[in-house]
């Protein structure tokens, strides 16, 4: 299910990306473990009262060298493109202001929901400042502080009323789901085209040409899929067209749609960090992951090419250790045959379940083989393992202390899952749990 996504728009200066820390809380903070796995810091995901969505801090842009009121006028306009509610963030203390009127009045012909926000109302006496903001015609503003989080909840409830309502499941079960993400000009049209057999996706060599997410229907050995193409993800800063900058959120999108991502690189150029940022948003958001070496028809080769390039891969995306990597040209069509397995697979693991005595017989196996560590003379004690959801396969281990189990030791049980039931193609998730 593709989650509401609320933008914070206003001029600089108000707060925004104080906002949006407060409302991201500790995600935005994280620095995981796992090699090559980054943020984007001006989008992000949230929850409020069970209300999952994605949220965008338009104050995280960097528009460049436009002018003032151009810079506003592209970010609240990026915003008014991907938001399915806006909050309009005002500065009290300096009042409305006449860059306010400008944001207003570019919001005033966005037909979405706008929900106004008083920034730095650090205490009660100051919510008089407030009743000049009705002026903005955005209805109650809501006094807040970013600084000491006052009043982001009864703002949250405001936006939450305005989320869109939509069906749990886009397409039926038994159809497999699959986005491309990679740079631009990787070849993921090209790649689209080559499985529908039909020129429906505009292929160009010019990098961006795919603008929107694009859906497309086919059936493969009795198999439906559908196949979500998304515009290119371009490196922060050396895209000039707006709506480039921001492809990448419409990509996180079809991602949060899918069973199956295709991360796709280019055999020309090789792998850059670029790559690892992108394939870094599927793993995060937990889906299956089939890595394509696209245009390897391209690559002088011998017979240890292709060994070598599946040994850099393995370097470079060591949190992709369990995604499977195909090569293929999707211009002339070889190994194209090869893809279409590979992504049943993945789907498949990535919904799969075990059962919970032959799941405990693994662990306690691995335990016997490798016995849990100790910290301050206390000892890991694991009682029991059981698989608790799917889409991907996750485990929650009963143990005496959480805290005890750290990141080798699970990555341990990890890898003797793996072994036991294999799980090609898709990421696992452990979560300790104190045994009551």
């Amino acid at each position: 299910m593709v989650k509401p996504v609320i933008a914070i728009v206003g001029r600089p200066n108000v707060g925004k990306s104080t906002i949006f820390n407060r409302i991201v809380g500790e995600r935005i903070s994280i620095v995981e473990d796992i090699p090559g796995v980054t943020r984007d810091r001006i989008y992000s995901s949230a929850e409020w009262l069970n209300h999952d969505f994605n949220i965008i801090d338009t104050g995280g842009i960097d528009i460049g060298d436009e002018p003032f009121l151009e810079q506003i006028r592209q970010q609240a306009e990026i915003a008014i493109d991907e938001a399915d509610v806006i909050i309009f963030l005002t500065n009290g203390r300096e009042g409305v202001t006449s860059a306010d009127e400008e944001v207003a009045k570019i919001l005033y012909k966005a037909k979405k929901p706008v929900v106004l926000a008083v920034n730095k109302i650090d205490n009660p006496e100051m919510r008089d400042q407030i009743y000049d903001f009705y002026a903005l015609g955005f209805g109650e503003p809501f006094p807040i502080s970013g600084s000491h989080g006052l009043g982001l909840g009864d703002l949250l409830d405001e936006a939450a009323k305005h989320f869109p309502k939509r069906d749990t499941k886009d397409y039926e079960d038994d159809v497999i789901c699959f986005s491309l993400i990679g740079r631009p000009n990787v070849g993921k049209s090209s790649l689209v085209n080559a499985i529908l057999g039909e020129e429906r996706v505009i292929v160009s060599d010019i990098s961006g040409t795919t603008r929107d997410a694009i859906d497309s229907y086919v059936t493969y050995n009795s198999q439906k899929y559908v196949i979500i193409d998304t515009a290119g993800m371009r490196k922060k800063g050396k895209v000039y067209e707006t709506t480039e900058k921001y492809s990448v959120l419409r990509a996180l999108r079809a991602i949060e749609r899918s069973d199956v991502v295709l991360v796709v690189i280019n055999a020309e150029e090789g792998i850059i960090e670029q790559d690892k940022k992108i394939a870094g948003y599927a793993h995060e958001a937990g889906r299956a992951v089939v890595i394509v070496v696209n245009k390897w028809d391209a690559v002088e080769k011998d017979e240890k090419t292709m060994k070598e390039f599946e040994r850099k891969i393995r370097e470079h995306f060591l949190f992709l250790d369990y995604a499977p990597i195909v090569f293929l040209s999707a211009k002339t069509k070889k190994r194209i045959h090869t893809l279409m397995p590979m992504i049943d697979i993945a789907s498949e693991n990535h919904a799969r379940r075990v059962e919970t005595s032959v799941l405990n017989d693994v662990i306690m196996d691995a335990v016997a083989m490798n016995p849990t560590p100790t910290d301050k003379g206390k000892r890991l004690k694991i009682y029991y393992t059981t698989q608790v959801a799917v889409k991907p396969p996750t485990f929650v281990v009963f143990v005496n202390e959480p805290e005890l189990l750290h990141f080798s030791y699970e990555r341990f049980l990890e890898n003797r899952i793996r072994d036991a039931f294999g799980f090609e193609g898709t990421p696992i998730k452990i979560y300790p749990r104190e045994r009551k």
